[in-house]
């Protein structure tokens, strides 16, 4: 039990007794019940990737122009960022469960929304909605899954589950096939089947999320101590009961005074006066991760049929592909970043991807045919990024406190996403558009420099993460005053 030293101030070895459990059936229940936020985000991403290039077609009931495509996209991340932002603040303030639950159902009726779209201004609105809801996921999620998963293996779990974007994303591109098959489908009838499946898929995750415990770390801060404890004990039964493993003590404790809400402005202290160089590692890992993917990731089914003439039923297959490898990045590397360490892998990553876009886009320009060549580049360089990028949103949520680390997620994503994630999609839109080869190299060099501006960051101002608990990396702000840190 907590011990009480006065008003509204209490000692705990919650977040001790977190870290030391081995890993359990409850830990996989958290993988499967929150880190499937990733598996929608994909899905979503990649549909419109996939089907991009049908919606622009006579006879698909859209009317929509390839430029177009790339506004649709920016109002989808221009929506994420509305959504992290201001269900990022109500995750710190009301907690992880019930703004995860929230921001789940917000994804499902915007996404089913988007299967009825008559026109592109109301496909804009849909896709914007959509993105509220998934921008919200990732506050409430990303921040209750590194307070439940412990220290020693955070990294490679975190890295794990976002790679589940690219299963999504691999699956949305295979359904495309099928579902872009004008003799099983209609032109106007198989893309918002595609929306549809998304929902459903939503109401699988909800299903499993309802099983998910309220974070214990938010709990004994925000007065709810006693809850806190009993969490922490029916994890710890469930623990002992299926694994048979003598838990050891907890070798630490905290004292922390107990608030309801923090105000915004002591938050935005934390960030630009206690951590400056952590906000500004943030800041450039988000935004050189949004430019390269949302930039591609969102025109790649246009740039292949535009420049490739790879038929819109195809194209989708070469996005299953890329869909794949891109998952194969953090599966294959997740380990090392709690081995070799952050600071290594996160600058390996972002300057490996900047590196091999340069013979990326020298095939493009050099190659009129055949997409093989092209395609291959595309997996090595994603290979790489996709490990970075999952790396990213690692980094935002353990290296601020615990108070302000639904927030923290929610202001970098949107920051860097509205700088580089919005901005990305309408310059490659437009210069897929302009049919020339040259415009859509500049962009690709531009991503380059993006990315490898972000690794010198991380290499300069990186956090020595792997294997410490959240509150050593980052004292609570109830706990005591912060200290001016890395």
């Amino acid at each position: 039990m907590p011990v009480v030293t006065q008003r509204n101030e209490i000692t705990t070895r919650v977040p001790a007794r977190l870290d030391r459990l081995p890993w359990s059936r409850f830990h996989w229940r958290v993988l499967f019940g929150l880190g499937t936020v990733w598996l929608l985000d994909g899905l979503e991403v990649t549909l419109i990737g996939s089907i991009a290039s049908r919606l622009t077609e006579p006879g698909s009931g859209l009317h929509a122009t390839d430029s177009d495509i790339g506004i649709a996209a920016a109002c989808y991340v221009f929506g994420a960022c509305v959504g992290a932002l201001v269900f990022g603040q109500l995750t710190d303030r009301f907690g992880r469960k019930k703004l995860f639950i929230i921001t789940l159902a917000v994804y499902l009726v915007a996404t089913v929304l988007c299967a009825f779209a008559f026109a592109p201004w109301y496909f804009f609105l849909t896709r914007f909605l959509t993105g509220t809801g998934i921008g919200g996921e990732y506050a409430a999620i990303n921040s209750a899954i590194d307070e439940l998963i412990p220290a020693r293996v955070r990294g490679r779990v975190d890295l794990v589950i976002n790679s589940t974007y690219w299963g999504g994303a691999a699956a949305g591109a295979a359904l495309s096939l099928l579902l872009l098959n004008t003799s099983v489908f209609s032109a106007d009838v198989g893309w918002r089947i595609a929306f549809g499946l998304g929902a459903v898929l939503g109401l699988v995750i909800l299903v499993v999320r309802r099983h998910v415990p309220e974070s214990p770390r938010w709990l004994f801060i925000h007065g709810r101590e006693r809850e806190a404890e009993r969490v922490v004990g029916e994890i710890e039964r469930d623990v002992r009961d299926r694994t048979g493993a003598e838990l050891p003590e907890p070798d630490s404790e905290m004292t922390v005074r107990q608030r309801k809400t923090i105000p915004f402005r002591e938050i935005a202290a934390t960030a630009f006066r206690t951590y400056p160089r952590r906000t500004i590692l943030g800041l450039a890992l988000f935004v050189g991760q949004a430019f390269i993917y949302n930039g591609i990731t969102f025109n790649l089914g246009t740039l292949y049929s535009n420049y490739y003439g790879v038929a819109s039923g195809i194209a989708p297959l070469f996005l299953v592909f890329y869909g794949l490898g891109n998952m194969l990045g953090p599966l294959t590397l997740s380990k090392l970043f709690d081995t070799v360490g952050r600071r290594p892998m996160i600058t390996g990553t972002y300057l490996g991807s900047a590196i091999l876009t340069i013979p990326l886009t020298l095939v493009f320009l050099g190659q009129t045919g055949s997409p093989v060549w092209f395609t291959v580049l595309l997996l090595a360089t994603f290979f790489l990024a996709s490990a970075g990028s999952s790396a990213a949103y690692l980094t935002v949520s353990e290296i601020f406190p615990m108070e302000t680390r639904a927030l923290a997620i929610a202001f970098f994503y949107a920051v860097g996403t509205g700088l580089g994630g919005i901005v990305g999609p309408l310059l490659f839109g437009a210069f897929i558009d302009s049919g020339s080869r040259g415009l859509v190299a500049v962009g690709f060099y531009v991503a380059a420099a993006v990315m490898a501006l972000a690794g010198v960051v991380e290499l300069i101002f990186g956090v020595k993460a792997e294997g410490k608990s959240l509150e050593d990396l980052a004292a609570p702000l109830s706990a005591q005053p912060a200290k001016v840190s890395a």
